[in-house]
């Protein structure tokens, strides 16, 4: 694949007409995309399940040579459960709160993630998408910012929005998701400890037993491995989500919700087989227009979008030279010239 990051026709205008409204693009939207669908719903995650399973098979009868082929389709398969669980976050896998509670849980427990941490936190990138100091989702450092950084800090910076962009979402997992003191209200607090202690519970039973019947090699083998995979397709996805030269970044003030959600965010093509594992999840404007879409309603949303704001919307393929172009041009963002890398603003520095 070849990336073909292209500019839409009209993002400038559409960035002027501040007039713009979600509710203006909602309606043009079928109504169908947001019908919940329980069989789809629950045969993919059965689907996923059986996959899951087959990839740790394959790990634990394969031969050494060819276990990074499982790691990659059993992390992939992880990946899945990650997607599920975001509907639940949604509420767009079921009807019921408590079945997405449920659910959502266990889609997240393999991967050690906090269900409601996460959760809260999502919800808050898709009210403030793009929006400088309010986005949490791969949102750029000013020039001004990264100067007033402690030295680890712009080391650390420089390493996640560079070339290690692979290891964003490790960083943004351990950095967020186990802290509940820190999310605002009560409520939520409560419902994120809850979830912390879940997955530590999960751990402190889950890690020693696979220690103990197949060793330290074992551990990596069947966890660590696929568990960096899984994070891998996670920091990609999500930083391609919203990331190119020619994506902006607005201030609270010039912000406009449907200009972000619908030409802030990018749809990418990747291998079908990883579309499939996957649930679509990069099928994503229409996820950003309504986050009421069940997955498998995105492709028929996004069809509808092309139809009625082919001009507004951004595509691409995923590829290696599309990470190359992210990772050394996207590090700082001016909102008044758009993104600077570090070694220009090592050169003006100087």
């Amino acid at each position: 694949m070849t990336a073909s990051i292209e500019k839409p026709l009209n993002l400038a205008s559409a960035s002027a007409n501040s007039s713009l409204r979600l509710k203006d693009i909602l309606k043009t939207l079928p109504r169908e995309v947001f019908v919940k669908n329980p069989r789809k719903a629950w045969t993919k995650v059965i689907v996923n399940v059986l996959l899951v399973a087959v990839g740790y098979w394959g790990l634990a009868v394969s031969p050494w040579f060819l276990l990074p082929l499982m790691w990659i389709f059993t992390g992939t398969g992880l990946t899945g459960f990650f997607v599920i669980g975001h509907d639940c976050g949604h509420r767009s896998f079921a009807n019921r709160r408590w079945v997405n509670d449920l659910v959502g849980h266990l889609a997240f427990l393999p991967l050690i993630f906090p269900f409601h941490a996460w959760r809260h936190g999502h919800n808050y990138h898709h009210k403030h998408t793009n929006k400088i100091g309010e986005d949490n989702a791969w949102q750029p450092m000013t020039a001004e910012d990264y100067a007033a950084a402690p030295k680890a800090l712009q080391i650390a910076y420089s390493l996640i929005f560079g070339r290690m962009w692979w290891i964003g979402s490790i960083a943004h997992w351990a950095k967020v998701h186990f802290m509940w003191w820190r999310f605002k209200g009560q409520q939520k607090q409560e419902q994120v400890r809850f979830s912390v202690f879940v997955v530590l519970i999960g751990a402190a039973i889950g890690f020693p037993i696979l220690i103990a019947t197949t060793g330290i090699w074992g551990f990596v083998k069947f966890w660590l491995m696929p568990w960096m995979v899984y994070h891998f397709w996670m920091s990609t996805f999500t930083i391609v989500h919203h990331t190119a030269p020619d994506i902006s970044f607005n201030e609270p003030g010039e912000w406009n919700e449907a200009q972000a959600q619908l030409s802030g965010t990018v749809h990418c093509d990747y291998p079908r087989w990883v579309e499939f594992l996957c649930h679509d999840i990069n099928v994503h404007v229409p996820h950003h227009i309504s986050t009421a879409i069940p997955w498998y309603n995105l492709r028929l949303a996004h069809s509808s979008l092309k139809k009625n704001w082919q001009e507004h919307l951004y595509e691409t393929e995923f590829s290696w030279s599309l990470m190359q172009r992210i990772a050394d041009n996207c590090h700082l963002y001016d909102p008044a010239g758009g993104y600077l890398t570090l070694q220009d603003f090592d050169a003006q520095n100087k």
